[in-house]
């Protein structure tokens, strides 16, 4: 996670379908292609690098490498899907991008960088701000913790007990803190299961809190109870635009940026934003001790975009379900059989009127 792209994960990591939109440019997919490309030539001149290096005599020298070249390798691969995963989501993100990058002139591409992280920085300042106050109300009211946290100074947070510092400070075990470590606020009721850890991970009430904060509002996120049975906020905004149509009417983020569903990206931001939230650091910074940010959201990228198996990716899908109703909310039209329709009062009532308007035609 770069210094732009820890902040324009949320922003970047989304897929989207909305109906009053235009049809999507192929332009997406002509920087996907031409990404492909790319890669598949870095490829070939690896490829042909080490057919040299086997027709000169040096294989039998290097043998003793390959084991090492092979780890790295593996390394290199995975940040390079990392990466093309996130350009092809930021070209369905901004669909101009491709073309216009393309003709511009070097000097106005490197401005149009800058520009581009610029706003991501501020973004991630507004959402940095927001979830201070935010998170430490909520550990406040749910976890009592003494003495309470003060929302106006970050020293309160983070790990103000004496003993608990010495433990992190000597790595006393039980007391290692880094990113290798999933923290408590991302399971549900932060209690975990030591024999099936992915048992209620990424369910944390904060972190769900913090996400609907950023993405849909801070008065949304008082709505997580239950399984996303409240209004489908997608449909909402869909009604309250054409309502209002030629009036201003303020946007959240989902809305702004067309996402409809929860993903993996935007889920590892906002862990990271609340972890900073929960420390006592007082300015952003990638690497907080032991902990590192950039590992930590690439782990938790992983976890979802790199499921070990077929049983690992349905599980995987559940909680993304599980996240897009308990963020979005969810319609149940769709769910209605024909006979509850029929039974719904509207329509009995159109069913009683038309008896009564044809008993009276029958009598006069």
């Amino acid at each position: 996670m770069s210094h732009t792209e820890d902040s324009l994960s949320h922003i970047k990591d989304r897929q989207y379908h909305d109906d009053d939109l235009e049809q999507p440019s192929s332009e997406p997919l002509q920087a996907q292609l031409a990404f492909v490309q790319a890669r598949q030539r870095r490829r070939i001149a690896e490829l042909e690098e080490k057919l040299v290096t086997l027709e000169s005599g040096r294989a039998a020298k290097e043998s003793k490498n390959d084991r090492r070249y092979n780890i790295e390798d593996e390394e290199t691969s995975l940040e390079q899907d990392r990466l093309q995963a996130g350009y092809v989501t930021l070209m369905g993100t901004l669909p101009w991008f491709y073309k216009k990058s393309s003709d511009m002139d070097y000097d106005d591409y490197v401005h149009m960088l800058k520009m581009l992280r610029q706003g991501a920085d501020s973004a991630r300042g507004d959402d940095t701000s927001k979830l201070k106050a935010l998170v430490s109300e909520w550990v406040n009211r749910e976890l009592k913790p003494d003495p309470l946290i003060d929302m106006d100074d970050k020293h309160t947070c983070g790990f103000i007990n004496d003993g608990v510092r010495a433990g992190i400070r000597d790595c006393t075990e039980g007391y290692i803190v880094m990113d290798l470590s999933f923290p408590a606020y991302l399971y549900e009721k932060y209690t975990t299961n030591s024999d099936n850890l992915e048992e209620g991970l990424f369910k944390g009430k904060i972190l769900l809190q913090s996400y609907k904060a950023v993405f849909t509002s801070p008065s949304s996120a008082k709505d997580v109870e239950g399984d996303g049975d409240g209004g489908d906020i997608i449909e909402n905004n869909r009604c309250t635009k054409k309502a209002f149509s030629g009036v201003k009417v303020k946007k959240h983020v989902a809305q702004i940026i067309k996402m409809e569903k929860v993903t993996p990206r935007s889920i590892a931001y906002i862990a990271c934003q609340v972890r900073f939230a929960l420390s006592s650091v007082t300015s952003w910074q990638s690497i907080d001790g032991d902990f590192n940010y950039v590992q930590f959201w690439k782990t938790i990228v992983d976890f979802f975009e790199r499921p070990p198996s077929q049983d690992a990716r349905r599980r995987v899908n559940k909680l993304l379900e599980w996240w897009t109703r308990k963020v979005f909310g969810r319609s149940r039209r769709d769910d209605l059989t024909d006979d509850a329709r029929a039974n719904l009062s509207v329509n009995v009532l159109t069913r009683q009127r038309a008896r009564i308007d044809d008993a009276s035609f029958d009598s006069d």
